[in-house]
């Protein structure tokens, strides 16, 4: 089974190109965030003419996550339990992968930025609630797919020049230890299990050439809990397209499962 993950940044905006992706590599499920529609403007017919139902979480303009899959998926849920601002960030589904059941969770972590506004401390808050939520779901022993865009570089050599974001939200300390809090539940970084390589991303800015110039950013991520990582074949960052036409700033990842 191929599950991938993606910040499309606009499904409507990204259609020709979301269309094309899923033609090409025919994932079984895909993760979409930042698709910035609700349901009532979310392209259902388009994308299920391409054999894929679409489970969607979405907001008028911003934020927006979506799930689509080719096989019926169950026990859809679109609320983050603890979290008061209820943007659309937030999105899981159930399923099966080698008779085990799954729970697929799909997410957009607030980016944070400018740290000294509100927009640091609800990451700060978001984020404590989804770890809590997790660590439940562990604690019942769930088997657990979480992707999406995190909005979080974990090590420095998840950037192309690290101390450019000393004091951004993506890489402030407290984040990090966020995310390997994250990992301390009984999570992989699946991507890192695979490949230890620096000059690896899944993010390129529009701006100042940082695409040409490999100037990017690892802040899209696959976690994976520990009782199904033997479940993964591999992973891989399909980098090739962000040369597309009008493309989104980030690209898809794929997992593969046995």
């Amino acid at each position: 089974m191929k599950i991938s993950s993606w910040n499309v940044n606009s499904i409507r905006a990204r259609i020709i190109n979301i269309k094309e992706y899923l033609n090409s590599s025919s994932p079984d499920i895909a993760m979409f965030q930042e698709i910035k529609t609700q349901e009532e403007t979310y392209p259902f017919d388009e994308i299920e003419k391409l054999g894929y139902s679409s489970y969607v979480n979405g907001q008028k303009s911003y934020n927006g996550v979506s799930i689509l899959s080719k096989k019926k998926l169950k026990e859809i849920n679109k609320t983050l339990p603890g979290d008061k601002i209820m943007q659309s960030r937030y999105i899981t589904a159930k399923t099966k992968i080698s008779n085990k059941e799954v729970e697929i969770i799909n997410v957009y972590v607030p980016n944070g930025n400018p740290v000294d506004t509100d927009k640091y401390s609800y990451k700060i808050s978001w984020l404590e609630t989804f770890l809590k939520e997790i660590e439940k779901k562990i604690r019942n022993k769930s088997n657990l797919i979480i992707a999406g865009d995190f909005n979080i570089i974990p090590e420095e050599k998840d950037a192309h020049d690290h101390t450019k974001y000393v004091n951004d939200a993506l890489f402030k300390l407290e984040i990090r230890k966020k995310f390997r809090s994250m990992l301390n539940l009984g999570l992989h970084d699946v991507f890192r299990n695979f490949n230890k390589k620096e000059g690896i991303y899944t993010y390129w800015d529009y701006t100042q050439g940082s695409w040409q110039k490999n100037n990017g950013l690892r802040i899209d991520h696959f976690l994976v809990s520990d009782s199904i990582i033997d479940l993964v074949k591999k992973i891989e960052i399909k980098k090739k397209i962000r040369g597309q036409v009008k493309p989104s700033d980030h690209v898809p990842i794929e997992c593969e499962f046995i």
